[in-house]
């Protein structure tokens, strides 16, 4: 089993690094392997609608978007992490999972998703139910832990501080096997994932 876990902070050992890494952590003491992709520390593109992924599976931008879907065909778990700016998450998260999820419902349906936010003192919650959203569009498992995940500090030192946040990142990791296994144990028993109905488009305004 493999979680991919999004760093979305321009600081690639910065503070959400330090509380992505506390999760990864838990995680492999639990046999599961991570990777953390770094995505905030150059330029990502807006989703401009063009409609090319539609048509031939891949951005027509390639700054890591097309790369992390290949990943995430073969990941069974996501954890999303970001700087909290302005009450809400990092504009390089926001455009690179807009970009990732937009038509391709498919590759991460069934997958257990996570995000987790680190911020100075303000806006957690709001960045946190931003970035849930992805998930909850999508078919996925959401993993919750002891508390909403989130972690304060200012510097990575001042994180590592924060002991219920470092906590509720072990226990987010924790968390996270323990779905992994039961979803391993249910398809080794024969149950599959739901049948999706044919997709039905309403139209407020005809």
């Amino acid at each position: 089993m493999k979680v991919l876990l999004l760093n979305g902070s321009p600081k690639t050992n910065g503070c959400t690094y330090t509380a992505l890494c506390e999760v990864a952590g838990a995680l492999e003491k639990n046999g599961v392997e991570t990777e953390i992709v770094q995505v905030g520390a150059a330029p990502v593109a807006g989703c401009i609608g063009c409609g090319a992924c539609l048509e031939n599976g891949r951005c027509f931008v390639e700054d890591g978007v097309n790369e992390f879907v290949e990943k995430a065909k073969e990941a069974d778990g996501f954890v999303f992490g970001s700087p909290v700016h302005y009450a809400a998450a990092s504009g390089a998260i926001t455009s690179f999972l807009d970009r990732a999820f937009y038509g391709k419902g498919a590759v991460f349906a069934g997958k257990p998703g996570a995000a987790i936010v680190s911020c100075r003192r303000g806006g957690a919650s709001a960045a946190f139910d931003q970035l849930n959203k992805y998930f909850t569009i999508s078919n996925m498992p959401i993993v919750s832990s002891q508390y909403w995940n989130q972690v304060h500090g200012n510097t990575p030192e001042e994180v590592k501080q924060d002991k219920e946040g470092m906590q509720t990142m072990r226990t987010l990791g924790n968390n996270m096997a323990w779905l992994l296994s039961c979803i391993e144990a249910g398809k080794a028993a024969g149950i599959t994932f739901p049948e999706r109905e044919p997709a039905v488009k309403t139209n407020f305004i005809r």
